[in-house]
């Protein structure tokens, strides 16, 4: 019988590319990494691993079984679900993770919503930007997670995870007031300073993609992963940059919000299996009426 850990090991190595990656994703060393997968091929008794210079990569058999893992640990989510569900009562530690948007939008009403109709339940957030979600999810250190992509950057559906989506809001140009904007805001912007994220962040890969597909590479003066600094600094006149409307709240006078076409969406994720766990389950519904009201509420960031 094929061991489920060894399992998730092959899946990870699968997803990371290294025995190093997955050694440090699980807190073990790569020898030791290298010793469960082994015994994993040895109980399978076919080749799922091959060296290709220096690296370990998975055979056509070894990336079959990953699918097949795949639904086995979704199996698993389900049965663990049913069982939560049996003993009834939501209780105990839920991991929320959120990027820092929607930590001060959407997870405040939530949590008062959580605490009021489930007390027993410990409700733990952790703020991190959406690229890292997916692994901290599969990894079991957060259990729900907020996360978003963009129209022109949609995400590539998680084969470990189910997404609930929640909202869309448009995106806007955020340019200092004086600023005489005509024609195409992007397009006007082209020679100006501009704000990103950090690099590696989704709000980085987007902010370039979409001066990219307006036939330019943005000249980055500053970098900022919190909005409200990103507009700190546009209003300051150190340059311009890409502002989703939850994100804009109210912004500073000297700021003006120029829509583009573009959208962000927004969702709840999960690992795949886990969606009928109630206290998974609480935390989806409780979003859900959440977003509702945002989705009614006026919408401060119009632009001025």
């Amino acid at each position: 019988m094929l061991e489920v850990r060894r399992l998730r090991l092959l899946r990870d190595l699968a997803r990371l590319g290294t025995i190093a990656a997955v050694a440090e994703a699980h807190t073990y060393t790569p020898s030791a990494v290298s010793q469960q997968l082994a015994a994993l091929q040895r109980a399978a008794g076919v080749t799922l691993l091959q060296r290709v210079g220096r690296r370990v990569t998975l055979t056509p058999t070894g990336q079959a079984l990953v699918r097949h893992a795949e639904v086995v640990l979704a199996a698993l989510e389900a049965a663990d679900a049913t069982l939560a569900a049996a003993r009834g009562g939501l209780s105990g530690a839920v991991r929320i993770g959120a990027f820092p948007s929607a930590v001060r939008t959407l997870l405040p009403a939530t949590l008062v919503t959580l605490a009021r109709d489930h007390p027993a339940l410990d409700l733990m957030v952790t703020e991190l930007d959406p690229v890292a979600v997916p692994a901290a999810l599969r990894e079991r250190r957060l259990d729900v997670a907020l996360v978003h992509d963009y129209d022109i950057v949609p995400s590539e559906p998680d084969p470990a995870l189910d997404t609930v989506p929640l909202l869309e809001e448009p995106v806007f140009l955020a340019v200092p007031a004086y600023n005489a904007v005509a024609g195409e805001p992007l397009d006007a912007a082209r020679d100006a300073n501009w704000i990103l994220g950090s690099p590696g962040t989704l709000c980085h890969t987007v902010a370039l993609h979409a001066c990219q597909v307006a036939g330019f590479t943005p000249r980055v003066r500053h970098h900022a992963d919190d909005f409200d600094a990103a507009l700190a600094l546009v209003a300051a006149g150190q340059g311009v940059a890409l502002v989703p409307e939850l994100a804009a709240g109210q912004p500073p006078p000297a700021v003006r919000l120029l829509p583009l076409g573009l959208r962000r969406r927004t969702g709840v994720a999960y690992r795949k299996g886990a969606g009928e766990h109630p206290a998974v389950a609480a935390c989806v519904a409780a979003l859900t009426a959440t977003a509702a009201t945002l989705r009614q509420r006026p919408r401060p960031g119009r632009p001025r």
